[in-house]
């Protein structure tokens, strides 16, 4: 059972990374251009401005798996700016503040920049970024990755 489930486990990352992405790339998407029944923010305030830009740009990023660590990193940082300095005050816990989304994204970003974009993504398609300190086992593995 926990073959099948190792064997899977870089399509199920990858499945994870996927969804998170659009998901804030959709967040971003109804901030700046009023989709989804949501009032837009205006071009160049702080800091919804600039957050929705991250979202969008780091959602979009993070789904096609392009520059995924880099792009989860920022767009982690940005929530947790987002939950301290917008939700906090309001409250302790998430529950309290409304924070929950800012936490909850925080955090998967955060888990995708130390698992990496896992399978379907686009950085495979370019095995020498990001590669030079793999071992050769990993730079192997994600290249039966990308066969299977």
């Amino acid at each position: 059972m926990y073959t099948r489930l190792n064997h899977a486990q870089p399509y199920v990352i990858g499945l994870f990374r996927i969804v998170v992405g659009l998901l804030f790339a959709c967040h971003g998407a109804a901030s700046l251009f009023g989709l989804f029944d949501k009032e837009t923010v205006e071009a160049g305030t702080w800091p919804g401005w600039f957050a929705a830009v991250i979202q969008l740009v780091g959602g979009v990023l993070v789904l096609l798996g392009l520059g995924t660590r880099i792009a989860a990193l920022i767009s982690s940082g940005s929530m947790a700016y987002a939950y301290f300095n917008v939700h906090q005050p309001e409250g302790l816990f998430p529950m309290q503040n409304n924070g929950e989304p800012a936490a909850m994204f925080c955090w998967a970003f955060l888990l995708i920049v130390f698992t990496g974009p896992g399978a379907l993504s686009l950085d495979r398609l370019f095995p020498s970024r990001g590669s030079h300190g793999d071992s050769e086992e990993a730079r192997q593995e994600q290249r039966t990755a990308v066969a299977a």
